[in-house]
C-alpha cells in the first residue's frame, strides 16, 4: 500500500502575508513534523493567481492579491520549503481552490496499488476541503484524512465547520 501526503498552499500569503493569521502560523512547525516524520510520497500545492487576479471571479470576491506566481507571497513558507526539500516532494501549481490535476497524479503515482491520503495545510475551509472531496470522490474506496492539528481555516469557526463537512463526506478527520 502506498501512503500520499497533501501539504496544501503553505505558501507565505497564507501563512504570515496578505491572507496569514495567527492560527496559520501556529501550524508551521506541526505541519514541518508531519512532512519529515512522513513515510510516503509527498505533493505540495500551490495555490498559483497572476497579475490580473482582481480581474477574475475569485478576484471579485476576494479584492485580496495573493500568491501572484513569482512574488514573494507565492512562495512556500520558508520553514515548509525547507522540511518539503529535505523529504522530497512533487509541487503542484492550482488556478482555483482545488487542484484538478492532483487526482491524476495520485494516481499514476500510484501505479495501480491501493494508497492513502493525508491531507494538511491552509486554508481548511477553502483549500483543503475542496482538494479533500475532489480526492474522495476520485477515490471513494480509498482511505482520505485530514488532520486537523496541521490546518487553520480562514476563522476557527470556518475551520470547525470544514472539519464537519468533510466528516459528513466519509472523510477521517484526525
Amino acid at each position: 500500500m502506498k501512503h500520499f501526503l497533501i501539504v496544501v498552499d503553505m505558501q507565505k500569503d497564507f501563512v504570515d502575508g496578505a491572507l496569514g493569521t495567527p492560527e496559520a502560523q501556529a501550524i508551521v512547525g506541526k505541519v514541518m513534523d508531519k512532512i519529515l516524520g512522513f513515510e510516503g510520497q509527498v505533493f505540495a500545492t500551490l495555490d498559483t493567481h497572476r497579475e490580473n487576479y482582481l480581474d477574475t471571479a475569485e478576484g471579485q470576491k476576494l479584492p485580496v492579491p495573493h500568491c501572484i506566481k513569482g512574488t514573494p507571497g507565492w512562495a512556500l513558507n520558508d520553514a515548509v520549503a525547507a522540511a518539503l526539500e529535505q523529504k522530497g516532494y512533487t509541487p503542484v501549481e492550482k488556478l482555483t481552490f482545488g487542484s484538478v490535476l492532483l487526482p491524476r497524479l495520485l494516481y499514476q503515482a500510484a501505479a495501480g496499488e491501493d494508497f492513502t491520503v493525508e491531507l494538511v495545510g491552509l486554508c481548511t475551509d477553502i483549500c483543503v476541503v475542496s482538494n479533500a472531496l475532489m480526492l474522495k470522490a476520485n477515490f471513494p474506496e480509498m482511505e482520505i484524512a485530514v488532520d486537523s492539528t496541521c490546518c487553520a481555516g480562514v476563522t476557527p469557526e470556518t475551520h470547525e465547520a470544514a472539519l464537519a463537512t468533510m466528516r459528513c463526506c466519509q472523510i477521517d478527520v484526525k
